[in-house]
């Protein structure tokens, strides 16, 4: 026994194969992040503002630039259509179509980000910490999307939540309500991933191992107790869900989108749940597709519930952050539905929800960033009222993104919700499509409230002011406009590369 293990350890360690030019988008991003540490570290104060957004642009530009790269030699190699990808570092990270589309979106919504919190006039109100702690947990939700066992996905998870939880408190001005987020969101997140970790330890014991495809292996052709499996999925499937704001485990979300500096909120309420999403299509699919039976009928409550919560909380809320938080807790529940579709048009359509969500988010949160009162931003949607007349431009971009949000034809959000709903008819879940249908028309009300309050209200004498918004700030807005309204009236492309291909196991 001892000679053979002997023989074992003397036996060469092959590397395992790594393709550089797959994961070189996320290299690049968290090499930059790497390099902006050192610019904070080494680099006088009153210059590092304007190099650290240089280090932070030329991160996404290039991880864009390879990314770009990547897809055209894929595409010429694999043929536009099918499962074509790579998996690499031995199995731990899967770069597939979904993968790609996930990377893609994920660096478009960190340019309008970046432009928000880069903005004097937005940003401003923080220490240029933020941008190193930006772009790792840029590279954190990236890795996050094509993780392809649970244990990078949690070391993920991780990377992508702990510049988060700091971010969150970086606002200087209304530093306390800042902190408090941060506490708030970390305490909670602190619950989340012990769930997470505890649901991937009873998934290894059962299948006795932490890869995606081993799970889907030992799901199908396995005798042991299902009890290790699900009690390890609902568990999985709590952390999760916590990070994408899904009712009932959103209660971190209203406090800290109200309290976080208002260009962190929008980096926060678009790209980590691109991030949390991508991850729940690939758990579902690759591992737990076998058993879908078994699980979906809980999923379908929690959709339900995400959007009762979000649709019902949304109409109460007197602040306008808070608000927008809560219509993010309803489109999680959409989106829940597209998820658990399991067919190739639920895949796509998640896909593309994602993309348009998070393009409407970020420019709404640049208009809410615009509006002020001696205080700093009037949240408080009694400020808002007769905004119209103040500024007539800015009330209606803000109407057309509610309009979005609302899933009004024309937009973005009318095309996200309609290819969602028909996946999922097509999968034969009409009842759960109904009950969205009628939250989606509950959620419409919190939105129209406050366009009625914009134009049909008198503007109080010591109401807010509107700011000119600075150069970066105002390409933000218009880009994220822009696109909501490309995406409604031309969404074939965006659906066409969503639907190229499934995840790779």
């Amino acid at each position: 026994m001892q000679e053979q293990f002997l023989a074992q350890a003397q036996q060469q360690v092959n590397a395992p194969d790594i393709a550089y030019g797959a994961i070189a988008p996320v290299l690049i991003v968290l090499g930059f992040a790497c390099l902006s540490v050192l610019v904070e570290a080494f680099v006088a104060k009153e210059r590092r503002w304007g190099l650290q957004i240089g280090v932070a642009a030329a991160a996404i530009v290039l991880a864009g630039a390879s990314l770009a790269a990547f897809i055209s030699s894929n595409d010429a190699a694999g043929g536009p259509t099918g499962k074509t990808g790579v998996t690499t570092l031995a199995g731990a990270v899967s770069v597939d179509k979904p993968a790609l589309f996930l990377w893609g979106t994920l660096l478009a919504l960190g340019v309008l980000a970046l432009l928000l919190i880069a903005d004097r006039t937005v940003g401003g109100d923080m220490q240029t910490e933020v941008f190193p702690l930006f772009l790792f947990a840029l590279g954190g939700m990236m890795v996050f999307c094509a993780a392809n066992n649970l244990l990078t996905m949690f070391i993920a998870l991780e990377v992508l939540s702990l510049p988060l939880y700091l971010m969150c408190g970086l606002a200087r001005k209304r530093r306390l309500i800042s902190q408090e987020a941060a506490v708030k969101y970390f305490l909670l997140g602190a619950f989340a991933s012990a769930f997470f970790l505890y649901g991937l330890a009873l998934l290894y014991g059962y299948a006795g191992s932490v890869k995606l495809a081993d799970i889907a292996t030992a799901a199908v052709g396995t005798d042991r107790s299902d009890t290790l499996l699900f009690g390890g999925l609902g568990l999985l499937v709590v952390g999760l869900l916590f990070k994408g704001s899904v009712g009932p485990f959103h209660t971190w979300t209203p406090d800290v989108y109200q309290g976080a500096p208002t260009s962190v909120t929008a980096f926060m309420a678009a790209c980590t749940k691109v991030a949390a999403f991508g991850g729940i299509l690939r758990v579902l699919t690759v591992a737990f597709q076998s058993t879908q039976w078994e699980w979906r009928g809980v999923l379908w409550g929690v959709a339900i519930a995400s959007m009762a919560i979000g649709a019902i909380f949304g109409l109460t809320q007197t602040d306008v952050k808070r608000m927008i938080a809560y219509s993010s807790v309803a489109h999680a529940g959409f989106l829940l539905v597209g998820a658990i579709a399991m067919n190739t048009d639920g895949l796509s359509s998640t896909l593309f929800y994602l993309l348009a969500y998070g393009f409407t988010t970020i420019a709404s949160f640049g208009v809410i960033s615009l509006v002020r009162s001696g205080s700093g931003e009037a949240t408080d949607l009694s400020q808002w009222a007769g905004l119209a007349k103040r500024s007539p431009l800015l009330a209606g971009v803000f109407t057309f993104l509610l309009l979005a949000l609302a899933g009004i034809p024309l937009t973005s959000g009318f095309i996200g919700k309609f290819v969602v709903f028909s996946a999922a008819l097509r999968d034969g879940m009409a009842p759960l499509v109904v009950i969205a249908l009628v939250f989606s028309a509950v959620a419409a009300f919190f939105y129209l409230r406050v366009v009625v309050l914009m134009y049909f209200s008198e503007p109080a004498e010591d109401g807010p002011t509107v700011s000119v918004p600075g150069a970066f700030t105002t390409v933000a807005i218009t880009l994220g406009t822009f696109v909501t309204l490309l995406l409604g009236v031309l969404p074939g492309f965006v659906l066409n590369w969503a639907s190229s291909g499934g995840f790779l196991s």
